[in-house]
């Protein structure tokens, strides 16, 4: 079985969300971002990074928007695969599953932004199409829903009970880097 980190989404945008003061989960989930990115580098699995491309050009996440580009935490060295989605799922639209499935990468290490969203959706099809996934909890961002009143750490804890219920293993980081 062969472990690969993909990084969903962390790009400026999320980096903004937190700066202007959106409650949110996980305010440490770029250093533990940064440090799993490093762990896997360093003990030569697979680093690959998945970006939201908005086709609209007045969104925060359209390509020639301040929020488009990946925060550091989410940098790609060379040689390391990056993916452009503009759906949820990092799978829709993209060559991602030919990508792993080449290099025999099966079991995916998922984090980024949001829980919810993106992340939930690459999630469940990851699991759908056969892999094993691990969600590594403390390096993921949440945030609130405020137009349906709903709070950051609801959504984010039912969503992580949710994936962990039928789609994933829920870890932290710490976890992660000590098996490999």
């Amino acid at each position: 079985m062969q472990d690969a980190l993909v990084i969903i989404d962390m790009q400026m945008e999320m980096q903004a969300r937190i700066d202007a003061g959106r409650p949110h989960v996980n305010p440490g989930a770029p250093d533990a971002v940064a440090a799993l990115a490093a762990s896997f580098r360093t003990a030569g699995h697979p680093v690959i990074h998945v970006r939201h491309a908005a086709g609209d050009p007045t969104s925060p996440l359209h390509p020639d928007a301040p929020g488009y580009p990946p925060m550091p935490c989410a940098q790609a060295i060379e040689g390391e695969a990056v993916f452009v989605k503009r759906q949820s799922s990092a799978f829709a639209a993209t060559t991602l599953e030919q990508h792993l499935r080449e290099r025999a990468l099966t079991h995916l290490h998922v984090v980024g932004a949001v829980a919810g969203f993106c992340v939930a959706s690459t999630v469940r099809a990851a699991a759908d199409l056969g892999f094993r996934v691990s969600v590594v909890r403390d390096a993921v961002i949440g945030f609130d829903l405020p137009s349906a009143g709903l709070e950051a750490r609801t959504i984010f804890d039912v969503t992580m009970a949710l994936l962990e219920a039928d789609f994933a293993e829920v870890v932290d980081s710490g976890t992660v880097i000590a098996r490999l």
